[in-house]
């Protein structure tokens, strides 16, 4: 059994389970370049996304949290930021550079695509042979920052695959460490368990003006989620409230006490704990928010077989659906099926999590990672201007 944990330690003494050096994006007419860039360059990961032009307000908020929250994940070794102007463009690579890392930021401006690729491309050699000898050093559980959603579930996620994630939770806010959660809408008709779990009343309020805002504006578009508004998919498996959805969304949450309340892709102030993380139910929008926040590792319970996956953060898929685990196998890294044929019991499904957990951190690639799942997607508040 895996217990020794090796990971990166970053100059600002996060640590990170993965090595990268990005070539980030400012803005979609960017992406062309920075695939160019990681092309050119083995070694290197391109995130393109859909946007970063004429956005405002809370929605360019976002955006640049996002974007300089992606950089400065502690996964990431360097970064490498390219935009069509310079000022958002060195606003993100000053925000990622705060972290202490090597940054570099080149507009396309007044250059063109191919002298901006033939620039940044020699920075991106020199910072990824920089990167290859960074060295692995012993780390403790509590110095990790994990993340959890759940995606495609049925009866057996509630059941199976969310209680063992939620034992993973607790060891590792036992052990002094930091997890997200979120998926805001789909607490709907469990929001008072959570908010009953707030540390005090004052986040409790925070909470629940945040999910009454979000599911609101999901109303105000003439939508009830009450008593319908499953999946397709969660239906065939089982499900058929949002209610049944939230309590099995619930199951993977752990047992303490949420001591925060962040805004989509905010990074936590108050030291380590259980967060609470305001964000979309869209596996690759949420995934991609807590990783801007700093999650190094994300737990995935999944029923009917979800294949997301994403380019900073290992995905660690969990399953007790027995049907699942047969028929896409090579999407699941932890098979607990055996806990609704009564072979396997909730503690040592939770070991088997947890002992996948410490062969990602030292280095074993997940599912999602071997398949090429690189799902990097912004969320968007508004329309643009």
């Amino acid at each position: 059994m895996t217990q020794r944990m090796m990971a990166y330690r970053r100059e600002n003494g996060r640590v990170g389970v993965r090595n990268h050096v990005v070539i980030l994006p400012v803005d979609d007419i960017s992406n062309a370049a920075c695939e160019g860039i990681a092309h050119l360059i083995s070694g290197t990961l391109a995130l393109p996304h859909a946007y970063g032009r004429l956005q405002y307000g809370e929605d360019l908020d976002l955006h640049f949290r996002t974007m300089i929250g992606a950089g400065a994940n502690p996964n990431v070794a360097a970064a490498i930021v390219i935009g069509i102007e310079p000022n958002w463009t060195k606003r993100i690579a000053d925000g990622i550079a705060a972290t202490g890392k090597p940054v570099e930021s080149f507009s396309i401006e007044g250059y063109g695509d191919l002298e901006t690729i033939r620039r940044a491309a020699w920075k991106a050699k020199e910072l990824v042979q920089w990167a290859t000898e960074l060295q692995r050093e012993p780390v403790e559980l509590g110095e990790l920052t994990a993340s959890i959603k759940c995606g495609e579930s049925d009866t057996t996620t509630g059941l199976g695959s969310c209680p063992t994630v939620s034992v993973a939770v607790d060891q590792i806010l036992e052990a002094g460490g930091t997890v997200f959660f979120g998926e805001t809408s789909e607490l709907t008709g469990g929001e008072h368990l959570i908010a009953a779990r707030m540390a005090t009343p004052e986040l409790r309020e925070q909470f629940m003006a945040v999910y009454n805002d979000y599911v609101g504006e999901i109303a105000s578009q003439g939508v009830d989620l009450l008593g319908s508004q499953p999946t397709q998919g969660n239906i065939a498996g089982g499900l058929t409230t949002i209610e049944e959805k939230a309590l099995g969304n619930i199951q993977k949450t752990g047992s303490k006490p949420v001591i925060g309340v962040l805004k989509p892709a905010e990074a936590p102030q108050n030291g380590p704990g259980l967060y609470f993380m305001d964000s979309s139910s869209a596996a690759a929008e949420c995934v991609t928010l807590m990783a801007a926040g700093g999650a190094v590792v994300h737990f995935f319970p999944t029923g009917q077989g979800n294949v997301i996956g994403n380019p900073i953060v290992p995905v660690v898929k969990v399953s007790a659906n027995p049907k699942t685990v047969a028929t896409m196998s090579e999407h699941i890294d932890v098979d607990v099926s055996g806990l609704l044929a009564r072979t396997l019991t909730l503690p040592a499904a939770g070991e088997k999590l947890m002992e996948q957990l410490r062969r990602v951190v030292n280095g074993r690639l997940t599912a999602a990672e071997t398949l090429g799942h690189r799902e990097f997607v912004m969320t968007k508040l508004y329309r643009s201007a």
